[in-house]
C-alpha cells in the first residue's frame, strides 16, 4: 500500500480544508474525479506537470484508508 503521510495535507484555509496534495491547491477529490472520468495517470501527469506518480498513488491510498475507516464500525 502506498504511504500518503506527508503527501496529503489538510489546511483549514486552503480549498475549504479538503485534503490536498503536498500543500498545493489540487485536492484528492480532483485526482479521483479525473481517474473516475477515464483519465489515465499519464494524462493527469501531463496536464499537471508539478504532480508525480507517487501523488496519484497517495490519493488512492488516502481514499482507500478513509473508506476502510468509514466501514470499520459496521464490520464489528
Amino acid at each position: 500500500m502506498a504511504d500518503y503521510d506527508g503527501r496529503i495535507t489538510i489546511e483549514p484555509g486552503k480549498r475549504g480544508g479538503q485534503p490536498c496534495i503536498r500543500g498545493m491547491r489540487i485536492t484528492v477529490y480532483d485526482v479521483l474525479d479525473y481517474l473516475a472520468s477515464g483519465m489515465t495517470v499519464r494524462e493527469i501527469l501531463d496536464d499537471f506537470p508539478y504532480l508525480v506518480e507517487e501523488d496519484i498513488r497517495a490519493c488512492l491510498a488516502f481514499a482507500a484508508d478513509r473508506e476502510r475507516r468509514l466501514m470499520s464500525p459496521a464490520a464489528e
